[in-house]
Parts: structure tokens; C-alpha cells; sequence
């Protein structure tokens, strides 16, 4: 990849392919808020097609009360396969919640990806579409915390209240038994553990042959509960919440394994609870193994270990990684079809996120992929298991492109040849795939392909929605990092009615922490609603993906073990510096927005840097890295006892006397993740110090603040903003 004629692209990338001249521009009207605010009813976005997946071989999407399927090939040939009234009819007359204006959603379920799961409020629901016909249903209940249908549907894993159960799902073989009975807010069962960290999402694991089920089990009574205030009931309750923060006690996770046919549970005999994370669970093909990645609490030693599902015993470790200074393993080992004894792991061993072809004695047969980029996800094999599908960022950072790889020769090929951002599902059989494709110039396109790179037809064309109104113009480029060597990626919107001799407020949407990516090659260069509407009414909005953000290799994300902030800050003022260099950009106006780690790094700048921001809006942010989870914390930053000077020097609390600007916090009263603490001991120490922050409280919101509150979430940043910067 010749990156420096990418990066000369890029420099040069507008939204504005036939740009409006100043009269037609300001003739034109602007969005509202309401429409530039996604999960608003006047949210405005490109046209699409409902629900569109594979069925199996077919494709299948939603067109008003009727499910339609198609035929993959160059022509179009479409069927109704399932209306509402046919589904109304399965599932009976007593069920009205499918009595709606449109067929409503559901998830392809099966082994060969070919029944529909239904929900209501009432009820769920297993159809066979092409046979028009109910397999199965079951009773929505309140108390469901966790589920997992087996593979061939005959049972419902079910964790309901604190105790996990299984039940049959056919009526010819009624079948339930709980399989725990001291669950509880202390030991919970079959859900996610570790923070949803190392991802995990889910805590329930079905043998292929769906005789066995493994699952987690998570006691955290050694973990200092958290009280959540929930406030919309008469008398206030409070919800404990168990925590555990950097350097303190974790909880202690155990795998246990239910035998269906002997009626037995056994747990694996892992490592040492509380000193080790159980992460990516998986069965061999032929059920007789389970696979666990092991990490120790420090994260720089992963060892991926076999287990016997029927004794619990450790049969071998296959092999061990390490680094100096963390290791994150995010992915199940996935094994080649028909090849029980090979798999892939996923896994940034060299310094970028590659592909391994492994066998179950755990010898490397070879490395599959290589190169300073990195794989973003693996889709899937093809049916012969002699080619393997993934996305990566080969073709640049900004964007994803689809593979095919050989399992046997190690030849690529690309299936996705326009630059930008694809999105592709692969078909049952593997002979096809829909893409749909983004870029800063195409607002959204779907096609259809063969796997051997061919294209069909395109299904969709979306015209860009905001074509009649009066739009920013978006630009992407590279400055140099503050070790001034390393290129980063930067957003630029200039204000709708862009005059380039006046001088322009501007406002920096910060992010820069791992696992997030904020400048993309998509549509409106994945720029956010509110920075858009921002620049409607006048804004630059800047945005820069620093060293610490992701999809650019170990070296540019692991810059900030140990030292959380430090070097996010300095190549965010690299962002000031080239920002101050423009003629448009007013210096004096500058302020910083971010959420989460961004709400730690705009409190930070403000503190850092008063001569600079005069205004900033930190939601949800961490103010005090000891009291943030575990997991993630220690990945960066290690133990507060082994690193006290770097806890110490990005603890915003004991620089709460620095705040000079105006500072917005907004925080959810229900926050799980960055709990409501941060923020409110911030204040604390604002009050004691004499400076004078300004607070927004979100009662009943979590993290964020999504749904309808979204609208005015905005319309308080961004007033904020009109009174102040």
C-alpha cells in the first residue's frame, strides 16, 4: 500500500462532489436538530431496505405487512414469502401484537439460517417461513435475564430471575429442570462477567449437538457493591451494583458444564479464581472439547487451554501469549469446516490484529495474513472450508474492505474494490454477498456479489438526503502526531455558508481512547448529527484520532499503558496547532465535547490547557482511573499500587482548583459503566477548590442518553455552547 498517495487522497476528500455556489447555498434551508438527532421520528438518513439478510441461500427484506424473498442472480427475481396475515395465522388470533402496520422484526435463526424468531410483548415465536409453519413458542416473561436456543431448537437455556434452567421447546418432549439454585445479585449465572470485557457478551455456550451446555458462573460477594438510586418509583430503591475497581477484590468466575443425558454438571478446573479472566468459550466441532483463553489479572500472559467437558480436567494448553505490557484477546478460536482438528485465532502477536491457522495440539501451521494493517472481523468460511472471508483495513485506516483467503495457499483476493466503508453478509452456502457500501461520497449503496468478486446488480442507490438543503463540507487529512513522526487522521466541517474570511468558533469532538475510531471514509465521514448541525449554525467542528485510538496496530494504541492521557492530550493539541494555523479558525474561541473516555480527555484538556479552551462538555467522564472497572483499567494502567505516579498524575480530582473555562458535566444517574461517582466527587472537589463547573443529570439514563432525551441532550450542549464559546 503506497500510503503516501493515500494520504494525499484523503487530504483532498470533500462530501461535496458538485459544490453549491455561495447564493444557491444560503437559498437553501438547513436540518433541525430533529432531524440530524438519529432515534428522533424526523431522524433524516439515507433510504435503505428493511431488514435485508440471507435466508439461507435467498435474500430476504421487508416491504411494508409482507416479508419478501429473492433469488440471487442478475435479474430480479422476488416472491412474498410470509405476509402479516400468514403470520397472524400461525401464531394465532389470541396474539395481537403482530397486528401492526408493518411485518414486524425478528433474527434468521437455525443451523442453516432458515427459521425466523419473532417476539412480542407477549410472546416468542420459531417459524419456518417457507413452510409456513410454528415450530415453537414460549411465554415472554419480565424476569428473563439471559437465553440461548440450542442448535438444533429443541431447548431454551434460560437464566430466569437468579437461576438458570432449561426447558424443551417441543410440545412432544416436555422437559425443564433448574440446574441452580443459589443464584443471586452475589451469584449470578449464564451471563456476561468480567465487564463485558476481553469480548465477551453473553454467558451461556451449547454443544454443537446441543446435549451439553456450558456457562458462566460468577460469585461476586468479595466485590464492594455499588448503590444505583432509581428514583421513578414512589419510594426511591437503590440497586447494588458489584464493582470492581482497579487494584480492589474481582469477582470469581467459574465454567460449568450440564450434561443433558446423564443429568450432571461439572466445572472446568480452570486457574485460579480471582487472579485469572475466562474468556473466549468455545466447543470443538464435535462437542468433545471446550476451549477457554485464560488471562492473568495483570493481562500480559494469555494461555488458550482444552478442557474435557465430561470430567472437567485440563487436557493441554495449546499455547501461551505474552507481551510486555497487555494482551487482549477478543475472539473464540473458529474452526475450519469439515476439518475438526483446525482453526483460526484471531490475534495482534506481531503488532497487528492477523490471522492464525492453528491445529487442537496447538502447533502453528501458519500465519494466514500479515502486514501493517489490521483485521477488523472475520465473517465466516465458506461451506468446503477452503476459503475464509474477513474485512480489514489493508486498503487504508479510514476504511473496510472484504477477502477471500485460501486456507491452503494463503491467497487473497478482494471482493470490494471501491475505497471506503463495506459492510458485506455472507449467504448460507457461501456463493453470495450483499454489501452494503458508504464512503464520503456515496451516502449508501447495496449490491449483490458472488464470492468470486462478482457483481450482479446493485440493489440500492440511495440519493443523498440532505442534497436540498444547505450543507457543511466535511474534509479529511493527516497531521503529525506530537512524536512527529506518526500520521493522524483528522475531520474537518466547516460552517454551512462557509466564508473564508470570517473567523469561526470552533469545537474539537474528542475521543482517542481504545477501541474507537471517530474519522472513517463513510457517509458524512461518520460525522455525528449534533457536530453537523453545529456547523449550521456556525461552528468548525475538528476531530483527530490520536495514538490510543484503534485499528492502527500495538505501538499506536499501547502509547498510552501506564500514562492514560498524556500522549492523547499532546497529539490533541497537535489538532490546536494545525487548527490555529488556519485563517478561518478563531484561537481564542476553542472549545472540546466528548463522552466517556472523551469526557475524561475534554476535562483533562480543560484543566491542562485553560490558556486554550475556553469552553467544554464532558459527559459521562472518568475522573479518577482507581475508581473506574477493573478489567479495562488495569489493562492500561496496571494496579494502583503498581503504578501509583501514573494513577496519580490523570487523577482529575486533585486538579479540580485548574478549571478556568466554562465546563459543562452531564452524567446518567443510572450509569453502569462510568459510575455516577466520578462526576459528583468532581464537584465535591470543585466546591472545596473554589472553581466552578457547571452539572446536568440524566435521572434513570445509563451511559448515555439515547431514545427520545436525545433531542434534548443536544439542545443543552448545544446551547451551552451559543451562550459561552
Amino acid at each position: 500500500m503506497n500510503t503516501k498517495l493515500i494520504g494525499s487522497f484523503i487530504l483532498g476528500m470533500t462530501l461535496t462532489t458538485c459544490p453549491l455556489s455561495a447564493q444557491e447555498t444560503a437559498s437553501r434551508p438547513t436540518l433541525t436538530l430533529e432531524q440530524y438527532t438519529a432515534g428522533n421520528p424526523a431522524y433524516l438518513q439515507p433510504r435503505n431496505i428493511p431488514a435485508l439478510q440471507w435466508l439461507g441461500s435467498d435474500y430476504i427484506y421487508v416491504d411494508g405487512k409482507r416479508l419478501v424473498i429473492g433469488r440471487p442472480g442478475s435479474k430480479v427475481s422476488e416472491r412474498t414469502l410470509l405476509s402479516l396475515e400468514d403470520l397472524q395465522s400461525l401464531v394465532g388470533e389470541q396474539e395481537t401484537g403482530f397486528r401492526g402496520k408493518s411485518f414486524p422484526s425478528f433474527r434468521v435463526i437455525g443451523a442453516r439460517k432458515d427459521l425466523l424468531k419473532l417476539s412480542s410483548s407477549t410472546g416468542h415465536y420459531i417459524v419456518d417461513p417457507r413452510a409456513k409453519k410454528l415450530l415453537a413458542s414460549y411465554p415472554r416473561a419480565e424476569e428473563i435475564k439471559a437465553e440461548l436456543i440450542s442448535p438444533d431448537l429443541s431447548y431454551r437455556a434460560v437464566v430466569r430471575g437468579h437461576q438458570l434452567e432449561i426447558e424443551s421447546l417441543t410440545a412432544d418432549n416436555p422437559h425443564h429442570t433448574t440446574l441452580t439454585q443459589d443464584g443471586s445479585a452475589e451469584i449470578v449465572y449464564g451471563q456476561s462477567v468480567h465487564q463485558n470485557e476481553f469480548g465477551i457478551d453473553g454467558g451461556l455456550f451449547w454443544s454443537p449437538n446441543g446435549r451439553r451446555l456450558a456457562y458462566y458462573r460468577m460469585d461476586q460477594s468479595m466485590v464492594h457493591p455499588y448503590p444505583i438510586l432509581h428514583v421513578n418509583d414512589r419510594k426511591p430503591y437503590a440497586e447494588q451494583q458489584y464493582y470492581p475497581m482497579a487494584g480492589m477484590p474481582i469477582h470469581h468466575v467459574s465454567i460449568g458444564v450440564y450434561d443433558l443425558d446423564t443429568k450432571q454438571t461439572i466445572y472446568l478446573q480452570t486457574s485460579t479464581p480471582g487472579e485469572t479472566y475466562l474468556t473466549n468459550v468455545c466447543w470443538s466441532p464435535d462437542g468433545g472439547e471446550i476451549f477457554v483463553a485464560e488471562v492473568n489479572r495483570a493481562q500480559n500472559r494469555s494461555e488458550l487451554k482444552a478442557f474435557d467437558p465430561t470430567t472437567g480436567k485440563a487436557l493441554r494448553t495449546l499455547f501461551v501469549e505474552e507481551d510486555d505490557r497487555y494482551i487482549e484477546p477478543r475472539y473464540p478460536a473458529r474452526f475450519v469446516p469439515g476439518k475438526n482438528n483446525l482453526f483460526i485465532w484471531q490475534s495482534r502477536r506481531d503488532g497487528w490484529d492477523h490471522l492464525y491457522l492453528y491445529n487442537t495440539e496447538g502447533r502453528l501451521i501458519r500465519q494466514l495474513t500479515r502486514g501493517e494493517w489490521e483485521v477488523v472481523s472475520v465473517l465466516d468460511f465458506s461451506p468446503d472450508g477452503k476459503q475464509l472471508y474477513y474485512l480489514s483495513t489493508e486498503e487504508s485506516p479510514l476504511g473496510r474492505n472484504l477477502y477471500s483467503l485460501s486456507i491452503a495457499t494463503g491467497k487473497k483476493r478482494p471482493l470490494t474494490p471501491e475505497a471506503g466503508w463495506h459492510s458485506p453478509r455472507l449467504s448460507a452456502d457461501g456463493k453470495h454477498f450483499i454489501d452494503h457500501y458508504e464512503s464520503t461520497e456515496v451516502a449508501r449503496q447495496i449490491k449483490l456479489y458472488t464470492t468470486q468478486g462478482k457483481q450482479l446488480r446493485t440493489m440500492l442507490t440511495a440519493r443523498h438526503p440532505e442534497l436540498d438543503y444547505a450543507r457543511p463540507i466535511i474534509e479529511l487529512g493527516t497531521i503529525k502526531a506530537a512524536d512527529q513522526e506518526t500520521d493522524l487522521y483528522y475531520r474537518l466541517i466547516k460552517p454551512t455558508n462557509f466564508d473564508p474570511n470570517k473567523r469561526y468558533p470552533t469545537i474539537i469532538y474528542v475521543y482517542n481512547g481504545p477501541h474507537a475510531q471517530l474519522v472513517q471514509n463513510r457517509y458524512r465521514a461518520a460525522a455525528r448529527g449534533w457536530e453537523l448541525h453545529m456547523a449550521t449554525l456556525g461552528y468548525v467542528i475538528f476531530t483527530v484520532d490520536g495514538r490510543g485510538s484503534a485499528y492502527r496496530g500495538a505501538k499506536f494504541e499501547q502509547v498510552i499503558h501506564r500514562c492514560i492521557g498524556t500522549h492523547e492530550m499532546a497529539d490533541q493539541m497537535r489538532g490546536v496547532d494545525f487548527l490555529r494555523s488556519l485563517p478561518y479558525v478563531d484561537g481564542q474561541r476553542i472549545g472540546v465535547y466528548g463522552w466517556s473516555y472523551g469526557g475524561f480527555m475534554t476535562t483533562n484538556l480543560m484543566l491542562t490547557h485553560p490558556e486554550t479552551f475556553k469552553v467544554g462538555v464532558a459527559g459521562g467522564g472518568v475522573m479518577d482511573w482507581s475508581r473506574y472497572e477493573a478489567m479495562y483499567g488495569e489493562r492500561y494502567m496496571d494496579t494502583p499500587q503498581e503504578n501509583p505516579e501514573g494513577y496519580r498524575a490523570n487523577n482529575l480530582l486533585h486538579r479540580a482548583a485548574d478549571l478556568r473555562g466554562r465546563l459543562l458535566m452531564i452524567h446518567g444517574t443510572i450509569d453502569p459503566v462510568v459510575i455516577w461517582q466520578h462526576t459528583l466527587l468532581f464537584v465535591k472537589a470543585a466546591v472545596k477548590a473554589g472553581s466552578l463547573p457547571d452539572y446536568m443529570l440524566y435521572p434513570e439514563h445509563p451511559h448515555n442518553v439515547i431514545g427520545p432525551d436525545r433531542v434534548h441532550l443536544n439542545k443543552v450542549i448545544t446551547r451551552y455552547f451559543q451562550d459561552h464559546l
